[in-house]
């Protein structure tokens, strides 16, 4: 069994740390052996159980200490509750698999890996830049990135070609350009094809990523931190220049559902917008990496093609949002170091390779980005992957709640984007502060 960098420099530094309540680590050494075996690990994650299992069960056949590994699908909705009640019970899992918007109600159940176990430079040098946001800052990290999922644009080739667009917009200003070419309207102004799902929130799959990879492109956090260490809402009311882009995100979004706008392109009467994109109602549709699968199969006659996420036309840097996936240890687990052994393997080579081929999600290792798959919608992923980032979020039922009610407000004529904006802010920091 071969080892790389990081699982040499991981493995050889463990030891015991239970005043703390953090790992019980063992010596790994390069000669499997019943000593350093995993042993029985429970991994409790959202990741659909039907992609991860057949993951773990190809990993056993090469990776003989990985035999004892099971994986539990959980609902994201409920693992923080469901997870509490098992460290209570004293059934906690050994592992945890989530990405980091249920991070935040997670981070209180896990036992960081320290520093002197993961060193920052170590962790910077093997994963995207975007898995940062597990740091615990002094305390260490509170996972292992596993996987990426990023959100893309999905294009249906057939209508882009018959309206004369050779290539999908690769700017948010040049999608915009298209609207009138592409989009078909009745006399009463009713959509009967859209160039792309935007403008409303509880039709527009995907929203709250959508909204999120807006926000980080113009340099809104959405989240973060103040200096005595807490964390608050930023959507970009203002800042310390005295510029306000939160409001040009949100009018740039909900411009897409006004009527009376030259880009009116959608609206909430009409449906899911991933079903609209199946059904060949609309010309783009902006959607997860792992979706790439989905919608092959649900419309094998859909001639789509998947492409990078949108830039603004001025931006010196490329960014994306999207869903990053860690191991994180909870606090009562029976094997911490079994668990952390399997999370370390998991970051090889084969073993990355393999978790993304059955899920469709992109390695979060560096190492396994360097190079480009065969597949053309996979490679689009990789590359995307890089710069891909997230933000500390409430639980999403939450964020869509704000959201939702923001863009409402603003699509109703209730409140102006600037108002809509103050009220999200307040209502975010609630959740937040819970």
């Amino acid at each position: 069994m071969k080892i790389s960098l990081f699982q040499g420099i991981l493995f050889g530094v463990f030891g015991l740390a239970a005043l703390i309540g953090l790992f019980v680590f063992a010596t790994y050494t390069s000669n499997s052996s019943s000593s350093n075996a995993v042993g029985s690990v429970v991994i409790w994650g959202t990741l659909p159980s039907v992609d991860m299992e057949p993951t773990l069960a190809t990993i056993a056949q090469t990776e003989q200490t990985m035999k004892g590994v099971s994986y539990v699908q959980k609902d994201a909705a409920t693992l923080s509750t469901d997870l509490a009640s098992a460290i209570a019970t004293g059934a906690a899992p050994d592992l945890v698999l989530a990405s980091q918007e249920e991070l935040l109600a997670l981070a209180k159940f896990i036992a960081p890996v320290p520093l002197s176990s993961l060193p920052a430079s170590t962790f910077a040098n093997s994963f995207i830049g975007g898995a940062g946001i597990y740091s615990a800052g002094s305390a260490g990290y509170y996972g292992i990135p596993f996987l990426v999922d990023p959100l893309v644009l999905f294009s249906n080739r057939s209508i882009l070609s018959s309206t004369g667009i050779a290539r999908p917009p690769t700017t948010w200003e040049a999608l915009t350009g298209l609207v009138p070419n592409v989009a078909m309207l009745t006399p009463s102004r009713q959509v009967t094809r859209g160039l792309i799902a935007l403008g409303t929130y509880d039709n527009v799959h995907n929203a709250r990523g959508i909204l999120s990879a807006l926000f980080l492109q113009q340099g809104v956090p959405v989240s973060s931190y103040t200096s005595n260490g807490g964390l608050v809402a930023d959507l970009g009311v203002n800042n310390a220049a005295g510029a306000t882009p939160g409001p040009a995100v949100l009018g740039f979004y909900t411009q897409f559902a006004d009527s009376s706008k030259v880009s009116y392109t959608w609206n909430s009467s009409l449906t899911d917008s991933q079903q609209a994109f199946i059904a060949g109602d609309l010309a783009l549709y902006l959607g997860y990496a792992s979706e790439t699968r989905y919608l092959r199969a649900a419309n094998p006659n859909l001639n789509f093609s998947v492409s990078l996420l949108p830039q603004p036309a001025t931006a010196q840097f490329k960014s994306a949002y999207g869903l990053i996936y860690a191991f994180m240890a909870p606090r009562g687990a029976k094997n911490p170091s079994g668990a952390y052994q399997a999370a370390v393997l998991l970051t090889n080579a084969s073993e990355q390779d393999a978790a993304a081929t059955a899920t469709g999600l992109v390695p979060a290792t560096l190492s396994q980005l360097a190079a480009a798959p065969a597949d053309p919608a996979a490679a689009i992923a990789y590359a995307e992957a890089l710069y891909t980032s997230g933000w500390l979020s409430p639980m999403p039922a939450g964020t869509d709640a704000v959201f939702s009610g923001m863009i409402g407000d603003v699509i109703s004529g209730r409140l102006n984007s600037q108002s809509a904006l103050v009220s999200a802010e307040q209502s975010l920091n609630s959740l937040l502060q819970k």
